[in-house]
């Protein structure tokens, strides 16, 4: 399996809201008001951004599929189809003014969007601090300014606090593996899972990874960093990925080379906290990394 090649299907180079596309509006009555007293109609494409919505007030006339749960807010509106494959038809019949999604996916959706003739808003969800910049830029853009101070208020007292109970301790060196049926692949600062480990405190032992979210790395390079902990997460089939770790790090030798390794400090994440985007769950993983990094108080 060619790792590179999965990274590129998986995630694009994109890490900013972007605009493209053109599309004749329609307002309809299942639609959001925007600064100018004027209905738009919007589509979001993924959990995450349907999640944004909802806290931003924002109607929707169509709404991503998804094995997990929507807001109740979205219970009967139109479903458009999985994040990473939307159906194209229905969201063209649902004459949206833009449709939302995450920018890691813009470098497939995009063109797909300007063929159907629709606008397109593609959202950083590849770090806390994209995620709120996105929801900003959406709260001027779409009259809802009072909801995104909101939520910017929230994250900075939780962050406030989190960073104060956290400022006299001594910063873990971590190694952050993402794992993939089959593969794994190491997670940068610049991934959410590796921001997530920033914001903890933490020190990911190959930093912003110069300026990519995921590398490929032989055993022999991560030894030599000398990570305190290891974190495994999985972006898909996180029970077979799970499976797929413990076996790495029982039949090859290198590992039991590794310090973090040799003291126990060795630990799966949650798939449902430690994703591929950003989320409102930020809060509840940062909880879980705090005695993985720090140990128990």
């Amino acid at each position: 399996m060619k790792v590179k090649r999965i990274i590129a299907l998986i995630l694009s180079a994109a890490a900013v809201i972007s605009l493209v596309g053109c599309v004749n509006q329609h307002p309809e009555s299942a639609a959001t008001k925007t600064e100018a007293n004027k209905e738009v109609r919007l589509v979001a494409t993924s959990p995450a951004v349907a999640q944004i919505c909802n806290r931003l007030n924002l109607d929707l006339v169509g709404v991503c599929n998804t094995s997990g749960t929507l807001p109740e807010k979205y219970d009967n509106v139109k479903k458009v189809g999985m994040a990473m494959n939307p159906d194209l038809e229905t969201i063209k019949s649902l004459n949206p003014d833009y449709v939302l999604s995450p920018s890691s996916l813009e470098s497939d959706l995009q063109p797909k969007y300007a063929s159907i003739g629709v606008k397109s808003l593609f959202l950083n969800l590849k770090s806390v601090d994209g995620m709120y910049a996105s929801i900003e830029d959406l709260g001027e853009k779409f009259d809802r300014k009072d909801e995104a101070d909101e939520m910017l208020n929230e994250f900075k007292t939780f962050m406030d606090k989190y960073k104060d109970k956290n400022k006299d301790k001594k910063s873990s060196k971590v190694l952050v593996l993402m794992g993939l049926p089959g593969s794994y692949i190491v997670a940068t600062d610049n991934s959410y899972v590796g921001s997530l480990v920033k914001l903890a405190g933490g020190t990911n032992v190959y930093g912003d990874g110069g300026g990519e979210e995921f590398l490929t790395a032989n055993t022999e390079d991560m030894q030599t960093k000398d990570p305190d902990i290891i974190l495994r997460a999985a972006h898909a089939l996180p029970d077979e990925v799970k499976e797929m770790f413990a076996k790495e790090f029982e039949t090859n030798d290198v590992w039991k080379h590794f310090r973090a390794v040799q003291n126990g400090k060795v630990y799966d994440l949650d798939s449902s906290l430690f994703n591929m985007s950003a989320n409102f769950s930020y809060s509840d993983a940062l909880e879980v990394l705090q005695p993985l990094l720090y140990g128990d108080e």
